[in-house]
């Protein structure tokens, strides 16, 4: 679904990314993990075109990403949803006008702006805030929110776009650990019921391992790890952060992992792409 072909970007004399392929198929939960600074928000960035790549190139299905200018990449935009470490909710604004911005590039801009949403988009964002268990919050301004429930409006409002891709930015990096299961429990269904392909940012091994069917690990911008989760070892991990010996994963964990999460045995992962 998802080809990114010896991507490289670099700010100034940094080289942020260095040289990444990579071929994602749909049908995949795939983590990626690595230190602050790694390459890996850049990496979804690039993706989702809010960076441009230096050099190399990014497809789907036949479609030249790194490429799209105007409208094409408006709709690009509305099809790969981003979701963000800060939320990037509008403090001010309540809960369903929040999440009916997902719709902002598919609708007239001073009527969005005005606030003069159509009914179907109105009820449609009730119905994804009902799926995420938030739907009381609806009313209410985003800022009188606890952080998980706002994340998860950063969620309803990625799913109001439709996307066939989510690529979500260090999601839980902010949160307690019963919010964070609770963040990566919606964003794992909705990949399992809806068959969208999630990318997650995560600085978490034993997040990505319990969620995760594909772990990628990067270090200094290139992969150094492409396997599935139950090969993330803690000797893979002490190598993709770059750790000695004495590397414990206590200090990449939430403690999410005493947190219990049955995985539904009939979820199948998918083959690697090789």
């Amino acid at each position: 679904m998802l080809k990114i072909s010896n991507v490289t970007r670099r700010f100034g004399d940094k080289v942020a990314v260095d040289g990444v392929t990579l071929e994602i198929a749909k049908g995949q939960m795939v983590g990626i993990i690595g230190r602050s600074g790694a390459g890996k928000s850049t990496l979804l960035r690039m993706i989702n075109r809010l960076t441009d790549v230096s050099e190399g190139s990014i497809a789907c299905q036949g479609l030249t990403v790194s490429d799209l200018r105007g409208p094409a990449l408006r709709n690009w935009q509305r099809d790969c949803a981003m979701i963000f470490q800060q939320f990037n909710l509008v403090p001010r604004l309540d809960v369903i006008t929040n999440v009916m911005l997902g719709r902002l590039n598919q609708r007239n801009t001073l009527m969005s702006m005005l606030n003069l949403f159509p009914r179907q988009d109105i009820l449609r964002a009730i119905e994804i805030l009902e799926r995420l268990g938030i739907e009381e919050h609806g009313p209410k301004r985003a800022e009188a929110l606890s952080g998980g429930q706002q994340q998860r409006v950063g969620i309803a409002r990625a799913l109001m776009q439709d996307p066939r891709i989510i690529l979500a930015d260090e999601p839980i990096a902010s949160l307690d650990p019963m919010n964070a299961q609770v963040v990566m429990d919606t964003l794992r269904r909705i990949h399992d019921e809806d068959g969208r392909l999630v990318i997650c940012n995560l600085h978490t091994l034993d997040t990505a391992r319990r969620y995760c069917d594909r772990v990628i690990g990067m270090r200094a911008g290139q992969i150094v790890f492409d396997g599935r989760a139950e090969e993330l070892t803690t000797a893979v991990a002490r190598e993709i952060y770059g750790a000695d010996a004495d590397f414990s994963e206590e200090a990449t964990s939430t403690s999410i992992e005493t947190l219990s999460r049955p995985r539904d045995a009939a979820v199948r992962r998918p083959e690697l792409v090789d």
